[in-house]
């Protein structure tokens, strides 16, 4: 594992983009979107699918002497498109849960989703060398798949040091996933959690045994660890105790707690992270021009004949242009059809045309948001959702301008639902191209070329967008959506799309929770601030979207990247006084690669089972009153296995 990108790029043969790999990455999205959105409206989470499409990709195309490992990243690009274009489930069921759809016509929710998902494709094209190439964003996810491609790939060839890489990678993986396994039969506890009083008011902490997790903030690195775990304090230690006072609620601190967060805290991490994207996109706007500069330099130089390194050669800038223009007169069809003769007919000029011009900027500045997100923190622990809040609280004052909030209700009604589609489109683009990023930054490690991802990312939203349709309206007919009209005992949660639909009616009807979203926007100023005097005195930093990240997600899911950052630091200095301090933080690396692999495997096949069995725990050996032994072996066992997973990696490091 020696050689570098660009040796592995001049020396590569021609299998890149084959059919055979887009038909494999296709069978891959079909089966992983499927398996997304079932487990998304059931518990609001996704799972990256970028490593296990990856793994699977290499299991399958051993057996083509002539496959690649540019081809086993061209299946893992496609099948990427499964996990983030899977989040649209974030936005449409609140078309159901408003009483606006009674299903998901197949091409109106094909359209909203491919529209999206392509347009994510081509903005992010000219971000990538801002965001991709001239940058030290850690992007520990690309990362991860591209150490799997690589020791796959010299594990076949015969590389010295592959034999130990995938060694770890598979010893890390089968624990994680064996863990993961454990916790669905509930024999050891999958989180331990405890929650309590302070004064009048109530708080907590959390901390979900996940691998995972530990390997995310392994490859996040300290500063973004740290900058998370700020954020932690913030929600956790500062907000939901004084909250919880101010506004005691019926139940324990648990209740307490749970719909504070829910109710207030979220809408202030909405806040932290709206002021540091902008001000993200302040600092990258530089690098952005330059990337864009850059795009035309090499459309020129291609045209005039000159022969551009693999790495150089993106889709060109004018079919980017084209084809944005092409998505966004679709997008104008498809909201006019949307119009129809409804309460809105008669005003389709004025709603079109503001809905074109927010998705073509706001998108656009999404684009990058999301981008630089996956590149500090991951595609799969992105808080999407948090810009989605943003973008339907955008959309909907942009209809309150038009058309002011004294409205019929029907026209209230169809204005929310416009604003849901509107939202639904830019959603695309945001989960996309958080996505498409960290592929070309995969794609950059393994030396492949640029234009034949982006062309295969855009073969894995249409894959994508056709197979979204008849799982919703399939789990909506089946379940159902909680506070959709005539739901039933077991309709799926949906809680983003709850979320989200809730924030489109309160702008439009003039009671959104305003002040939290302010508030967390003058703590966003207070971060950046922070964030730029450390710099400018040469200290550790902490980004303030790391820190609005941990303010708006769960304490649960921070804590461990968290530790996981500092694990990773810890092992790194050891790593440092090696003999060879690079093969030593590579094989750091393929540990929490292998801790990411098993635990994400392990999520398509249970979603599967979940799908299959119709409960949510079809593996479950024991009964509510084991949780205590449960919470007690599952520690135990949890870091145990993480102790000596990091000593045998240390082990084979020292061995060499």
């Amino acid at each position: 594992m020696t050689d570098t990108a660009a040796t592995r790029a001049a020396e590569r043969p021609a299998l890149e983009l084959t059919l055979r790999g887009i038909l494999l990455g296709g069978i891959i999205t079909l089966l992983f979107t499927a398996a997304n959105v079932y487990l998304g409206l059931k518990v609001g989470l996704t799972f990256a699918t970028s490593i296990p499409a990856a793994v699977i990709s290499m299991a399958i195309l051993r057996g083509f002497k002539d496959s690649t490992i540019y081809e086993n990243n061209i299946v893992q690009t496609v099948a990427s498109a499964a996990g983030t274009l899977a989040a649209i489930i974030f936005v449409l069921p609140g078309l159901v849960m408003i009483g606006w759809w009674q299903g998901f016509p197949y091409w109106t929710t094909a359209a909203i989703t491919g529209t999206g998902g392509i347009l994510g494709v081509l903005f992010s094209v000219p971000l990538r060398r801002a965001l991709v190439v001239d940058t030290e964003l850690p992007y520990p996810e690309g990362k991860a798949a591209a150490e799997v491609l690589k020791v796959g790939s010299e594990s076949r060839e015969g590389a010295a040091e592959s034999a130990k890489g995938l060694s770890v990678l598979l010893w890390n993986a089968i624990a994680s996933a064996g863990y993961a396994i454990l916790t669905q039969t509930r024999l050891v506890a999958g989180e331990a959690a405890t929650w309590f009083r302070v004064g009048g008011g109530a708080t907590g902490g959390g901390f979900t045994l996940s691998f995972a997790l530990l390997g995310v903030g392994h490859l996040v690195g300290i500063s973004v660890g740290l900058a998370m775990f700020v954020g932690v304090i913030v929600s956790s230690g500062i907000l939901l105790p004084m909250l919880t006072a101010q506004h005691p609620l019926p139940g324990g601190p648990e209740a307490w707690a749970g719909q504070i967060f829910g109710d207030d805290i979220r809408f202030f991490g909405a806040g932290v992270i709206g002021v540091a994207a902008i001000w993200t996109l302040l600092r990258i706007a530089g690098p952005v021009i330059g990337g864009i500069r850059s795009a035309m330099v090499a459309s020129r130089a291609r045209h005039a004949g000159e022969a551009l390194a693999v790495e150089e050669r993106d889709m060109p800038i004018a079919a980017v242009g084209l084809g944005s223009i092409v998505m966004l007169v679709a997008i104008a069809l498809l909201l006019y059809e949307v119009i129809g003769s409804g309460p809105l007919a008669g005003s389709e000029v004025s709603l079109i045309a503001g809905a074109v011009v927010f998705v073509a900027v706001i998108g656009l500045l999404i684009a990058a948001v999301t981008g630089y997100m996956a590149g500090l923190i991951g595609a799969s622990n992105s808080p999407v959702s948090g810009i989605g809040i943003l973008s339907v609280v955008a959309a909907a004052l942009m209809l309150v301008g038009l058309f002011g909030r004294d409205q019929a209700p029907d026209t209230v009604a169809a204005l929310v639902a416009y604003a849901l589609i509107v939202t639904g489109v830019v959603f695309g683009v945001a989960t996309i191209s958080n996505d498409n990023l960290q592929d070309l930054k995969t794609g950059q490690l393994v030396g492949a070329t640029p234009w034949k991802q982006q062309v295969a990312l855009v073969i894995g939203v249409v894959f994508g967008s056709l197979i979204i349709p008849p799982v919703l309206d399939l789990l909506n007919s089946a379940f159902g959506f909680a506070g959709a009209p005539g739901a039933g005992p077991n309709a799926l949660p949906a809680p983003q799309a709850a979320l989200i639909s809730a924030l489109a009616k309160g702008v439009l009807g003039g009671d959104l929770n305003w002040a939290m979203i302010a508030w967390g926007a003058v703590a966003g100023v207070i971060f950046v601030i922070l964030d730029e005097v450390l710099g400018m005195m040469g200290r550790m930093r902490l980004p303030p979207l790391a820190v609005g990240i941990g303010v708006y997600l769960p304490m649960s899911l921070i804590v461990p990247v968290s530790v996981g950052a500092l694990i990773g630091w810890f092992y790194d200095r050891w790593a440092a006084g090696r003999a060879d301090p690079e093969f030593a933080e590579r094989m750091g690396v393929l540990t929490a690669t292998g801790m990411i692999v098993g635990e994400s495997l392990w999520g398509v096949v249970f979603a599967g089972i979940v799908a299959g069995s119709g409960t949510d725990s079809p593996l479950a050996l024991v009964g509510g009153g084991f949780e205590g032994p449960a919470l007690a072996i599952g520690m135990i066992l949890f870091f145990a296995l993480l102790t000596f997973l990091y000593r045998r990696t240390r082990r084979l490091v020292t061995s060499s």
